[in-house]
């Protein structure tokens, strides 16, 4: 029997598209026996939807959806995607969530800007990525915005490694939610 739950089309999409085996040194500097490379699923015609809807229902089911949060965004390349997947979702349920991009450092031109996008002074705002691995890269998006004036209330991802990402979110106090994990792939 199979679960065709939007859930489980998303994890074989994920599976499918995304998971690249062989030796690869991470973002974070570990090395690993697979990459998960998830622009091919958070650009893929039917995966977006799909990421923006499930994130979207676990944000909700967290008491973070919108009406309890105003935007949400990340760093940007992978962060991207994802925020506007959400932004749509909600768009699509008549809610209204807006959308950032935090980048590495600030602009050096123009209004010099690290966090574009609408303004996210006093704003309630969750924090997205397209994976996680240590959480390091979401911790320098949640420090950026804090700097700009946002209420961070947690960080979400599409898939968490398994890999220290929710305990470093733990120690530091914030909600960690995913969509999918490592045995959802068939990783773990």
């Amino acid at each position: 029997m199979t679960d065709d739950t939007p859930r489980a089309r998303l994890a074989a999409l994920v599976a499918d598209l995304s998971v690249v085996s062989g030796k690869v040194t991470l973002t974070s500097g570990l090395e690993a026996d697979y990459y998960v490379d998830m622009r091919l699923a958070t650009l893929h015609h039917e995966a977006a939807p799909l990421i923006g809807h499930l994130l979207l229902d676990v944000l909700e089911e967290a008491g973070l959806g919108p009406g309890e949060i105003d935007a949400v965004g990340g760093m940007t390349m992978g962060a991207d995607p994802v925020a506007a997947a959400l932004l749509h979702a909600a768009a699509s349920r008549g809610l209204a969530l807006d959308a950032f991009v935090v980048r590495k450092s600030a602009k050096q031109h123009g209004m010099g800007r690290r966090v574009e996008g609408p303004d996210v002074n006093g704003r309630r705002v969750v924090v997205v990525d397209d994976t996680s691995t240590t959480g390091r890269s979401v911790m320098t998006a949640v420090e950026a915005l804090r700097e700009a004036g946002a209420d961070v209330l947690g960080v979400a991802v599409v898939v968490d490694r398994d890999t220290g990402a929710r305990e470093r979110l733990s120690e530091a106090g914030l909600p960690y939610h995913w969509v999918l994990d490592a045995a959802d792939l068939g990783l773990a």
